[in-house]
């Protein structure tokens, strides 16, 4: 339905025209509509509708009782309008995957053996049998053996095959998860809107054209509209327009809202006039997604996974340098760049790093091997046996080359740990997926990571510490304080009117008190939890607020001051019946009103002066009292303005003064009851809980008590906002680190704090070189002013049930319970990632090395590798894929909180898993040796050394094969601890996926080994044999018990490696301020591919960059960022820094023909940087876009 409205104009199809006849406007009107600002649209409206009302009745719905709700009237409004959902970008499908992971080089490698060995060996020579040929020749058994020789060939292409489809499986259902995630995030949005008079929440998706929406400080606008009745709305429309200044709403000067945007103060209601496709935020996605099609033949735009394509991508990524064929690669690559939120995550720093080093020596190791095959044979045939190079006994020899060619690529297969992004993924799936059942909704993949590395967390205490049901539990009212709330007899009735009156208009009208669910149940509080206390202070005093708001209905208030960070207070302003002047009633944080009352009700319900002395006096007898038992206190106050001259409403500072005080209250948030318990468990667990809380100080402290956060004689800071500022600030004003370095660490209860303190104290933490590794902050926060520190911090978490739709988009967990308990949760999770990835590379690892020193050893000794190409590749599927699965799902215990943040430069391969590592593969290298050299006699069978060409598989080698994959399954089991402990079995009945993934792996090897055959070299083994390969795989865990006795510490020669990226190892003009963290491993990897593609297509690809560079320059200043849309609320692309970590482009000169050539060291030109590169292409003719060489 949408996209008819959307591609065509309206009226092309008879059904269109018959329903858009039915409403008095078109979609074209309303998007022509939509797309003036101001003061032209406040012309248009008039000049077309004369009015809002106008166009409300035109599109049938009342301003005032809103839609009527009727299927048949929402479903014609569907037709007419469209729906309010833009349609995600299709997903990959399996085919795609499936060809990106064949792009995989070693794979790559294997194929195109396994093709020259299939095709030699169907070639056979008439010279073949001669003798002269030699050993080549000789030994081949019988013609239907020699014929035989085309099945490794078609093995090694088989076992290519299914790793391939498993690796596609995998992204296939990553990508499934990561949707049906998108799309719960999406049904969980829901926006208030009015439907025959009754106020409802609908999903986002259900809104139409023509309903009456109700707009509050906080929300998110899923839908264009346009103001009906607005109190001081202010939106910030920088996600549209990139203007980061507020722009006031109102009736008179621009009505226009926009949908992604957000209201930033006040309150309001709109008619929805576009939805959907129609929308201003739809209109760009249909830019963005049709554009791309014809945009992606032009220049190839790398997208991020909701098909918003990444402006100037073009400039950051490798494209300058690299041919074509890594089209595929590169968009892999944006994927990866776009899901990370910050920079590359520890963990993922770390892997590629390890990943690169041990591709390197199996590079070197597999390089070795080939030359050391070859030569031998060489020497041995044309020297030793001086024999010469016959023409038809080449394929022979060929076949021969290529057989070492196998090996030495199955050596290289092997060494390469292509598991581990697998592992990762793996585990951060099944994390994510498991996460929702402890309440977090992960956005970002890899804060589930970051999570366990978390060394600080800030939270806010309303709702996250507290149990967010406020309660008035005290009140000061007529000159006596009341410690339990006052019978209503013991106010005079005048005072009790007034403070009726005055908390029942000013609370916004959308904050109620309803009967509760369930019989028995607490009342249910909807709207602002501080306005429904007040209001529950009504009903406990015996009265009902719905009367007077009946009486004095929202159109009647003269104006509105709403809440806002800054105010601390709401007013609203009242004519007087009669007409004679006006009544303004306030309320707001207590310290900030009391200050600008002048008078005072006393016990009769008059008013008497009220002085600074006073004041002070009733601060102290009052208002800390309360605030030392943990109450926030509320003042109540009143002005009445003489109607002739009206005052001048926008001189706020006047009109907010010489108000009369009615009372002051004290309100309870109580602490939720497993709190304590859960900060108790963060400190041991080495983590610091700060709290940084809006409430004043006392308040705060008496809080931070009860949950454990200060402890009885401890030396902790608790500061006010005002206070922290001035110790962390210079003369100037400006914030110094090295002042900030002297409170946070002592700092624990910030209180006050406006929510740029929170972003300054967050900064200031993560910046701050303190301790020795940085600290891994993170934030928690529900209001639209925490999204700078929920951005900064390393982890955001935003409220699911109290938080506003800004706070959510810019987190990484949503805690669906607003529960503080929940991120410790989150930290165990996020530890027991860390601990899966460790446990599968300590196995990994150990395959890796047995596998290549045998290949290795046994190819230079006996001249064939004792595990052929196709065994390794399923050593390598059983040890990457399934042990990937097997060991990344591991649940979380308890006891991993009891252990401190490992920090960031923590090495991923810790002293202990190396020590088990080189351990086990001792162990396993004696066992293979022996039986590679004396096995045949061990068993009693025939010597598999030294076996010809195409000889069938023999009983030793077979034996060889099977025991190392014994080995391996049972080291699977001792792999499961890391920390060295003794009882490797422990808690692995609560794995299913463990026991089934080693049974599987067992009852395939059994099938291989019985009935493998010629392709997996194999011949079936006898009983005995099959027990003696048992039994010396159950040595392993005996032998890992003997291991875990050796203390480490002994063993100094252990080396540990995966280190995080230490700062001494960054280049000097690396570090510079605001840069982030750059991948060194990347760049490794890249290093080689530069240099190998620079020379291939310098030209093209330079016209392309260019013209790249201008379209999407061109676009994409103007264009918005991505982050605007509800429907694109994970992976927001960043923009990266362009002079960072990518390959460096070729220097654009102004013209696109005079090509200025690389030096063709290994530096590349230099990189645009952000700022040169926004004023076009470049500053004047021949002058470089950016002269600051990066080396690469």
């Amino acid at each position: 339905m949408a996209n008819n409205t959307a591609d065509h104009p309206p009226g092309n199809s008879v059904a269109e025209g018959n329903h858009e006849g039915d409403f008095g406007c078109t979609v074209m009107d309303l998007r022509e509509l939509m797309e003036l600002r101001s003061g032209e649209a406040v012309a248009k409206i008039a000049d077309s509708y004369g009015d809002v009302q106008g166009l409300c009745r035109r599109l049938k719905t009342s301003p005032i009782e809103g839609l009527s709700g009727n299927p048949v009237d929402l479903e014609k409004r569907h037709a007419a309008f469209g729906k309010n959902f833009i349609p995600p970008k299709k997903p990959k499908t399996f085919l795609q995957l499936v060809w990106e992971a064949l792009q995989d080089v070693t794979l790559i490698i294997l194929e195109v053996a396994a093709i020259i060995s299939l095709g030699l060996s169907f070639y056979h020579t008439p010279g073949g049998d001669n003798e002269m040929c030699g050993e080549a020749a000789g030994g081949v058994e019988d013609e239907g053996e020699s014929q035989a020789g085309w099945i490794e060939g078609a093995a090694i292409l088989f076992s290519v095959i299914i790793v391939v489809l498993v690796t596609a499986f995998n992204d296939w259902s990553k990508e499934k998860q990561f949707r049906g995630l998108q799309s719960r995030i999406e049904q969980e949005q829901k926006f208030t809107v009015i439907r025959k008079g009754q106020v409802i929440q609908i999903p986002v998706a259900e809104i139409v054209v023509g309903d009456i929406a109700q707009i509050k400080y906080g929300d998110l606008l899923p839908a264009d509209g346009i103001l009906i009745q607005g109190n001081d709305l202010k939106i910030d429309e920088s996600s549209l327009t990139g203007e980061s200044d507020q722009v006031r709403k109102s009736l008179e000067k621009d009505p226009m809202l926009l949908s992604g945007t957000h209201v930033m103060e006040g309150s309001g209601r709109m008619v929805v006039s576009a939805v959907g496709l129609n929308s201003q935020t739809g209109i760009i996605f249909t830019l963005l997604g049709a554009g791309g099609e014809d945009e992606e033949k032009k220049v190839k735009k790398a997208k991020t996974q909701d098909g918003i394509a990444l402006e100037i991508q073009p400039l950051k990524s490798e494209e300058g340098v690299e041919s074509e064929e890594k089209e595929e690669k590169e968009e892999k690559q944006a994927k990866k760049v776009n899901v990370t939120k910050k920079e590359k995550s520890v963990l993922q720093g770390k892997l590629t790093r390890l990943a690169v080093q041990i591709g390197k020596a199996g590079l070197i190791m597999s390089a070795v091997t080939v030359i050391i095959l070859i030569l031998y044979f060489v020497i041995y045939n044309f020297g030793v046996q001086k024999r010469p190079w016959l023409k038809e006994c080449t394929p022979i020899y060929i076949q021969y080359f290529v057989k070492f060619f196998i090996i030495g690529v199955t050596v290289l297969v092997v060494a390469v740990p292509e598991g581990l992004p697998l592992a990762v993924t793996i585990s951060l799936a099944y994390s994510v997926k498991k996460m929702m059942k402890d309440n977090n909704l992960v956005r970002h993949l890899d804060a589930c990571e970051t999570m366990g590395n978390a060394t600080a967390i800030c939270s806010d205490k309303t709702g996250t510490l507290t149990m967010n049901r406020m309660t008035v539990v005290q009140a000061y009212v007529g000159d006596t304080h009341h410690r339990t709330v006052p019978e209503p007899e013991a106010l005079r009735p005048e005072t009790l009117e007034l403070l009726v009156n005055s908390i029942a208009i000013n609370s916004a009208y959308t904050t109620k008190i309803l009967p509760p669910e369930r019989e028995g149940g607490l009342p249910r509080h909807v709207g602002n939890k501080t306005e429904c206390s007040l209001l529950g202070l009504v009903l406990d005093l015996k009265r009902d607020y719905q009367p007077v708001r009946d009486e004095v209905p929202e159109e009647k208030l003269y104006k509105v001051y709403t809440f806002n960070s800054s105010r601390k207070s709401m007013s609203t302003v009242l004519k007087n019946p009669d007409g004679t002047g006006f009544r303004m009633y306030s309320k707001g944080a207590s310290e900030i009103i009391l200050r600008k009352c002048s008078r005072i009700l006393d016990a009769q319900g008059q008013p008497r002066v009220f002085k600074p002395k006073d004041r002070d006096e009733m601060v102290r007898k009052v208002i800390e009292p309360m605030a030392c038992d943990g109450l926030r206190t509320i003042c109540v106050a009143m002005r009445d303005f003489p109607g002739n001259p009206e005052p001048d409403w926008d001189s706020e500072n006047e009109i907010l003064s010489d108000l009369t005080c009615i009372a002051v209250v004290g309100i309870e948030d109580p602490v939720r009851p497993e709190v304590p318990e859960a900060i108790e468990k963060c400190q041991r667990a080495g983590i610091t809980v700060r709290m940084v809380t809006g409430d004043n100080i006392n308040t705060a402290r008496a809080i931070a008590t009860k949950c454990g956060i200060l402890l009885p004689g401890e030396d902790f800071l608790c500061l006010e906002g005002k206070e922290f500022n001035r110790q962390i600030r210079n003369d100037k004003g400006e914030v110094e680190q090295e002042r900030l370095d002297k409170v946070w660490p002592k700092l624990r209860v910030l209180a006050r704090s406006s929510p740029t303190d929170k972003h300054t104290l967050v900064k200031g933490i993560i910046d701050s070189t303190v301790g020795e590794t940085r600290q891994v902050v993170a934030v928690t926060g529900d209001g639209t002013n925490d999204g700078p520190a929920l951005k900064k911090a390393d982890v955001g978490f935003a409220m699911g049930i109290a938080g506003t739709d800004v706070a959510k988009e810019a987190s990484d967990i949503i805690l669906t319970d607003d529960n503080f308990t929940s991120i410790v949760k989150a930290v165990m999770w996020g530890r027991n990632v860390y601990d899966s990835i460790s446990k599968f590379l300590q196995f990994q690892l150990t395959v890796n090395v047995v596998a290549v020193i045998v290949a290795f050893t046994g190819a230079c000794i006996t001249q064939d590798s004792p595990l052929k190409a196709v065994q390794m590749l399923w050593v390598n599927l059983i040890m990457d894929t399934l042990a990937s699965l097997a060991l990344a799902t591991e649940p979380p215990t308890e006891a991993l909180l009891l252990r401190k943040p490992y920090g960031r430069n923590k090495p991923l391969i810790s002293r202990t898993m190396m020590k088990n590592i080189l351990g086990h593969a001792v162990y396993q290298l004696t066992i293979i040796f022996t039986l590679l050299f004396a096995g045949e006699k061990f068993f009693d069978i025939d010597n598999g050394r030294k076996a010809p060409l195409h000889a069938p598989p023999s009983e030793h080698y077979t034996i060889v094969f099977n025991v190392f994959v014994m080995m391996q399954l049972f080291n699977e089991v001792n792999a499961r601890k890391i920390h060295g402990e003794r009882n490797v079995f422990e808690g692995i009945y609560r794995n299913p996926i463990f026991c089934s993934v080693v049974l599987g792996t067992f009852a395939l090897q059994i099938i291989i080994v019985q009935f493998g055959g010629k392709p997996f070299s194999c011949t079936a083994l006898t009983i005995d044999q099959w027990l003696w390969c048992i039994f010396i795989g159950v040595g392993e865990l005996l032998w890992g018990q003997l291991i875990s006795a050796i203390p480490t510490h002994h063993l100094k020669f252990l080396k540990e490696a995966g280190h995080g990226i230490t700062k001494e190892e960054i280049p000097e003009e690396e570090l510079t301020e605001g840069a982030d963290e750059i991948d060194h491993a990347e760049m490794e990897l890249r290093r080689g591919q530069i240099l190998w593609f620079r020379g291939l297509n310098r030209i093209q690809t330079q016209i392309k960059v260019v013209n790249a560079f201008r379209s999407s320059l061109y676009e994409g200043l103007e264009k918005p960022e991505s982050r605007s849309s509800i429907h694109n609320f994970m992976s927001h692309p960043e923009f990266v820094p362009l002079s960072e970590e990518e390959a460096r482009i070729p220097t654009i000169e102004e013209s696109a023909v005079e090509i200025e050539t690389l030096p063709t060291s290994s530096k590349g030109g230099a990189g645009g940087s952000g700022g040169a590169s926004s004023s076009g292409a470049a500053a004047h003719p021949g002058s470089p876009l950016h002269s600051q060489e990066t080396s690469v």
